[in-house]
């Protein structure tokens, strides 16, 4: 069966998330905050599509008293958060109505890095939940590590999935052939990313993401003593000199990271750039720092790439404080004729 992973901003059934900070992870002070902020993202995307939310038995209560009465709530063992990584990849058939499949990445906690055995479940546990097909393959990866157009290309970072803690064994070329299979991809645009320098070594929907085919927003650090200062820098050449599918330049839009931020808990693992939003029906919903000017500037290049879609920004430091934003915390379930 000919599997497409649509691109995101196609009309999805619903959000699923999970209701999962870990409290080995997070700290005391920090992880009533971090669940507080998981609860605002979820009831914000359910303004614009339903939400299903995975939780733990033992929070069930918690979880609904945030969340209030337009979450759907499944109770799940869970590790963490992060549901763009642990859950599953969702492709459709555009051939045949109503088939979906969930793809099971293979979660191993980012290479080993931390705590993974109840969120190596996560992606069963949802395709089932969805009534989806489950497909399975030995590649390793996560959704935050691959950025789709809908149209037959992908951005990857290379400092992800091309690493020895994931796919030791695995060349590009076999790597393309296998997600050609499973998501119907024809040409992968490889980003060197940086590895090591945070829990996830490079995601890509932290550096660059598509607004469409042939349209791809990048990050941009401006901090000369940020470890992603000249990442990101040849990030933005490689983008500018690619083409898409038919020959075309790239159209690049560029959005800079905020040049202060007001959260106490703003170190390196702080997760503070634009990058990460998220595309739901009818909506982007995207972060907020603090720093008034590119705060404006981030929502005003959002408004401009997607015009008939709301724009809603939204406080997560908490959140960042874990090294992740809105994106990482969602995995879109798409909607089939």
């Amino acid at each position: 069966m000919p599997w497409e992973m649509p691109d995101e901003g196609r009309p999805h059934r619903r959000t699923w998330m999970a209701f999962g900070a870990s409290e080995q992870v997070w700290t005391a002070d920090l992880l009533p905050l971090a669940q507080q902020t998981l609860a605002s993202i979820a009831r914000i995307i359910s303004r614009f599509e339903p939400v299903a939310m995975l939780v733990r038995p033992a929070e069930l209560e918690l979880a609904r008293n945030l969340v209030g009465p337009t979450v759907e709530l499944f109770e799940a063992p869970l590790d963490d958060l992060w549901l763009r990584d642990s859950g599953p990849t969702f492709v459709t058939d555009p051939d045949a109505p109503g088939a979906k499949a969930g793809v099971d990445f293979n979660f191993n906690g980012w290479g080993g890095k931390q705590e993974h055995s109840e969120d190596s479940l996560a992606a069963s546990l949802v395709t089932a939940h969805a009534g989806a097909e489950a497909l399975h393959t030995e590649l390793v990866l996560e959704g935050g590590g691959i950025e789709v157009d809908g149209a037959g290309m992908a951005i990857i970072t290379e400092s992800c999935v091309l690493n020895d803690n994931r796919n030791p064994d695995w060349t590009k070329p076999e790597v393309e052939r296998e997600l050609q299979r499973l998501l119907g991809i024809e040409r992968i645009l490889w980003l060197p990313g940086i590895a090591g320098r945070d829990i996830t070594d490079g995601h890509t929907d932290f550096y660059a993401r598509f607004a469409g085919p042939g349209v791809v927003v990048a990050g941009l650090e401006n901090n000369p003593d940020a470890y992603d200062y000249e990442v990101t820098r040849e990030h933005l050449d490689i983008l500018r000199e690619s083409k898409d599918l038919y020959g075309r330049p790239l159209h690049v839009e560029v959005i800079a990271g905020p040049n202060t931020v007001r959260s106490e808990w703003a170190d390196d693992d702080f997760a503070a750039g634009y990058i990460n939003f998220y595309l739901c029906n009818g909506g982007v919903i995207a972060p907020q720092f603090g720093d008034a000017p590119s705060d404006a500037a981030a929502k005003a290049t959002l408004e401009r790439l997607y015009p008939d879609r709301e724009v809603v920004q939204i406080e997560i430091d908490a959140i960042a404080a874990g090294g992740g934003g809105i994106h990482c915390t969602t995995q879109q379930e798409p909607a089939v004729r």
